[in-house]
């Protein structure tokens, strides 16, 4: 009951973000240097465009492709493909959205009045087992 309660802005992470122009090797260079899985592309104003997992930039890497010259922009997955969730959602549906749909990180955002999704955050398989490990230390107040 208690992991119910619990919000995905108690624990979520800070976005790795980069720029849609940004080459595919300079996005590898993000995940290593920042150890993340996923990064996420924005435009202005830290608008969530897309998103670039580590197996994205992998088949590049290994492929035909000049990745010093190949956008991310062109291998990311774009809305309405990405899978979100929000600060104030409940970190088991959260976690829910990780397990059912393969993936390591989340975005978390914000719902601007103009309907632009502005990201807050991220949301791993990390951040889930400290709440985890939290839960079973007893060190999440009621």
């Amino acid at each position: 009951e208690r992991m119910i309660d619990l919000k995905v802005e108690d624990y979520m992470s800070m976005p790795i973000v980069v720029d849609e122009k940004t080459s595919v090797y300079d996005g590898i260079v993000s995940l290593f240097v920042n150890d993340v899985g996923t990064i996420f592309i924005v435009k202005e104003q830290g608008l969530l465009e897309g998103v670039v997992s580590r197996k994205d930039m992998l088949k590049m890497a290994i492929g035909k492709a000049d990745i010093n010259q190949l956008p991310v922009g062109v291998i990311m997955t774009r809305m309405p493909n990405i899978i979100i969730t929000y600060p104030e959602e409940s970190l088991w549906i959260a976690a829910r959205k990780l397990i059912e749909h393969q993936i390591d990180g989340l975005p978390v955002v914000k719902r601007r009045e103009d309907g632009a999704l502005e990201i807050v955050g991220r949301l791993t398989k990390t951040n889930i087992t400290r709440a985890f490990v939290d839960l079973g230390a007893g060190n999440v107040s009621e």
